[in-house]
């Protein structure tokens, strides 16, 4: 089982939410400081951003190997759009071992959302 963090359109209620049909929702999170999200138009990209304070915000996850390879194929992974590495959550969801997908294109004349998404 791999512990995956949600901050965009996978999150409970949002359009790519099916995805995760069948895994278990261990609860909200939020990151440590240092990370912001981007506006990409339908969907949101998280990044490492040095001078943030705040984290963002979304949901931690248990997913099995089968759901985490459908949704590399959804996140863009073969296509260099996101890579899928660790991140630090704070407490209480603070555990060692979660990943998430960080955006790697271009951000220029992309808005800031900060913590959440939707904004």
């Amino acid at each position: 089982m791999t512990r995956l963090f949600v901050y965009g359109t996978l999150k409970s209620g949002e359009s790519n939410h099916a995805f995760l049909a069948g895994q278990t929702l261990v609860g909200p999170a939020r990151t440590g400081p240092g990370f912001t999200l981007f506006s990409l138009g339908d969907y949101p990209g998280l990044v490492t951003f040095p001078s943030d304070r705040a984290g963002v915000a979304g949901e931690l996850w248990s997913i099995d190997a089968a759901c985490l390879a459908r949704i590399d194929v959804l996140e863009g992974i073969g296509e260099g759009l996101y890579r899928r590495g660790p991140i630090s959550l704070a407490a209480p969801a603070a555990a060692p071992g979660v990943e998430t997908y960080f955006y790697l294109r271009d951000l220029i004349n992309r808005p800031r959302l900060g913590a959440m998404w939707p904004g």
